[in-house]
């Protein structure tokens, strides 16, 4: 492992080259850029009293875009070298042709830094991580006898970018990303269940090695063991569904945010096509995405194209006021970049993605609202989900939920699944508490094929009229 800060340009690759080729791949285009990245990462996992997996992955190299209205080439290798890099021009070159276009100006500089640049593998020695797991696993055992599996892992990597641009700018960000996960599975009387827990974030590994920390992400994961040994069969029908604060936001973010994204607007995909200024959700919804909170799992200082981060509102009092977008889908439709455009990584060409996607609070007692509730569910955790991009039509399975029957919180039950759209979800909101709450961060969203980190969040919240499909007609 090195500690050298990463820079891209050296004998193989010469700056002032480097910048030639770029501008030959985009002559005649709308945009484009060089997007180099080295990234490293570590994970562990302790799994059935012993050290399971041990992986350590580097990797680097560069993406070249070339963009002309609404088509764009891309051409990325392993290799960083003034010849792969020309090989890579040829490529990008095919989507511009004879072009034509104007390369549109660079996105604004930004000195805001929302999380530290130290590297979280270097943060703690291999021995300390091991036996914080060991400690782990023996912690959670010592809690109850009936646990029969453990399973902990720590994870922590750096991505480091640089982006060059056609009018000679550069520009770089250094991304940490760690987290801390426990689950354990509980008997009783032959039955198994299991709970689990974590989170973290773009902070260094200390606070997540802290005992504090871990015990009670431990604690949590057995204590929704616990209530899943108690739970009945979940009713099935259409009923009113209260869901609580913080991570089943993670619903509204499948079924509403990729809605929201621009690329699916522009292409008239969304169900909220076409809609900008009017109505899509009851009033006092108001929905923001944003990457601009310290030290969050979506949190990004300048999105993959060089744009800085920003908090952009996308509903405001039920009303539709603004898509996610990156710099080719902001151009194509008149409009500015939100800093959301997103890659995987350097194998991957930007799109709109989101960032740290919340609702909210408003002003009701959230124990009020559960207590409004006649005859439902109340969610408080999600698993797995499907969901229909372009419909918004979802199909989530809940890890932790209750019977609410006249507003009394019941028996825990087991086998729940919300079915239900997004935009229909929107004009069903009847109650949103005082309570938001973002989720602990540990947050993955997929789109065409790539991964990015998410942050989500939104405060308890009634829907009426959600389809449950359950273990019990």
């Amino acid at each position: 492992m090195t500690d050298a800060p990463f820079t891209p340009f050296d004998d193989a690759l010469d700056r002032d080259a480097a910048l030639a080729v770029l501008r030959e791949a985009t002559r005649g285009a709308d945009d484009g850029e060089l997007f180099f990245e080295r990234r490293r990462s570590e994970s562990l996992m302790f799994d059935d009293g012993r050290l399971k997996t041990a992986n350590y992955d580097a990797a680097q190299g560069f993406g070249l875009r070339a963009v002309c209205g609404e088509v764009a080439g891309y051409a990325h290798s392993t290799e960083i070298s003034e010849a792969a890099l020309r090989r890579a021009c040829e490529t990008a070159r095919l989507a511009v042709g004879a072009g034509g276009g104007t390369l549109a100006d660079a996105p604004n500089r930004t000195n805001a830094k929302l999380y530290t640049d130290e590297d979280p593998i270097a943060g703690a020695a291999f021995p300390v991580k091991v036996d914080t797991l060991r400690e782990m696993d023996a912690f959670a055992r010592g809690l109850d006898a009936r646990v029969v599996q453990v399973s902990a892992s720590i994870a922590a990597s750096l991505q480091e970018i640089e982006i060059l641009r056609t009018d000679g700018q550069s520009l770089r960000d250094i991304r940490p990303m760690t987290r801390v996960n426990v689950s354990v599975i509980v008997e009783e009387n032959g039955r198994r269940e299991s709970g689990s827990a974590g989170g973290g974030g773009r902070v260094g590994l200390d606070g997540l090695l802290d005992p504090a920390d871990w015990q009670a992400k431990t604690r949590e994961a057995l204590r929704v063991a616990w209530v899943n040994l108690k739970a009945v069969p979940a009713p099935a029908g259409v009923m009113d569904v209260v869901l609580g604060p913080g991570w089943p936001g993670i619903l509204l973010h499948e079924a509403i945010g990729h809605g929201l994204e621009g690329d699916f607007n522009r292409k008239g995909s969304s169900a909220f096509a076409g809609l900008m200024g009017q109505r899509i959700a009851s009033k006092g919804v108001t929905v923001l995405d944003d990457g601009t909170i310290p030290d969050r799992r979506g949190s990004i200082s300048i999105d993959d194209e060089g744009t800085p981060s920003a908090k952009n509102t996308l509903i405001e009092d039920g009303i539709l006021v603004g898509y996610m977008q990156d710099r080719q889908n902001a151009r194509l439709m008149g409009v500015a970049p939100t800093g959301n455009g997103r890659r995987e990584s350097y194998a991957h060409a930007p799109m709109p993605r989101m960032t740290n996607t919340y609702m909210m609070g408003g002003d009701s007692d959230p124990q009020d609202i559960v207590a409004d509730l006649k005859d439902g569910i109340y969610a408080v955790g999600f698993g797995g989900g499907q969901v229909d991009i372009t419909n918004g039509k979802f199909v989530f399975s809940c890890t932790e939920a209750y019977r609410v029957e006249n507003g009394k919180i019941g028996a825990p039950v087991k086998g729940a699944t919300l079915i239900g759209d997004g935009a229909t979800a929107l004009q069903k909101i009847r109650g949103i508490g005082n309570d938001m709450a973002l989720d602990p961060g540990m947050g993955n969203c997929g789109k065409a094929g790539q991964w990015v980190p998410v942050g989500v969040g939104q405060p308890t919240l009634m829907i009426g009229g959600l389809t449950v499909g359950g273990s019990a007609a």
